[in-house]
């Protein structure tokens, strides 16, 4: 059993809380036996896989195979195409170089179904907002954080769309589902297979 999550702000990915006020997963009814796939900071949301299947948990979580996950980024400030094209080449970040990744700018038609972050983003009325996808290979952590702050673009929301090929369609936070053969398949492929993505 594969179940895609969409993990709200402030939801920790395990089942036990950590003495914060953050929400184990525990409160939201998952089957017995059920472990997250990865993670995602309290204060990172969207998509989280979780799976009794202990082969697929490996397979998704080994670097070699290197399956692609991509994340909207509410950044401050404007991105240009300088930094994007800084962020694909790979960025030097606490002595470490990451992989080349695949950047883009989003458009407000983009981004528009994400529901409100609860509660909302700070905002500085003299400085303004944009959103970014990265897609990357690697999961290094708080790694999209310091990768756009080290181009000078810190980030103020972070969102995980898709893992493999599976695009979230979950915009409800806190709403999860078990999925069906055809987006298993589709969540399971890697950096080699996604020539169609």
């Amino acid at each position: 059993m594969i179940i895609a999550f969409y993990k709200p702000f402030g939801v920790l990915s395990q089942f036990t809380g950590d003495g914060s006020a953050n929400v184990p997963l525990a409160e939201f009814g998952f089957p017995r036996n059920i472990y997250p796939v990865g993670r995602l900071d309290a204060d990172s949301e969207g998509l989280l896989l979780l799976s009794d299947e202990a082969s697929i948990v490996k397979y998704l979580l080994e670097p070699q195979y290197a399956h692609p996950r991509e994340y909207w980024a509410q950044v401050e400030g404007i991105a240009t195409p300088d930094a994007l094209k800084r962020l694909e080449m790979g960025v030097r970040i606490q002595n470490y170089d990451t992989k080349p990744c695949v950047a883009r700018i989003l458009s407000e038609e983009d981004v528009q179904n994400l529901p409100e972050r609860v509660p909302p983003i700070r905002v500085r009325k003299n400085i303004p907002t944009s959103w970014i996808s990265l897609e990357l290979t690697e999961g290094k952590n708080r790694q999209v954080r310091k990768m756009t702050a080290s181009v000078g673009l810190p980030t103020l929301r972070l969102v995980r769309v898709r893992i493999g090929a599976y695009q979230m369609p979950l915009f409800v936070p806190g709403q999860w589902r078990e999925l069906g053969t055809e987006e298993r398949t589709r969540v399971m492929v890697n950096a080699r297979d996604n020539e169609s993505l």
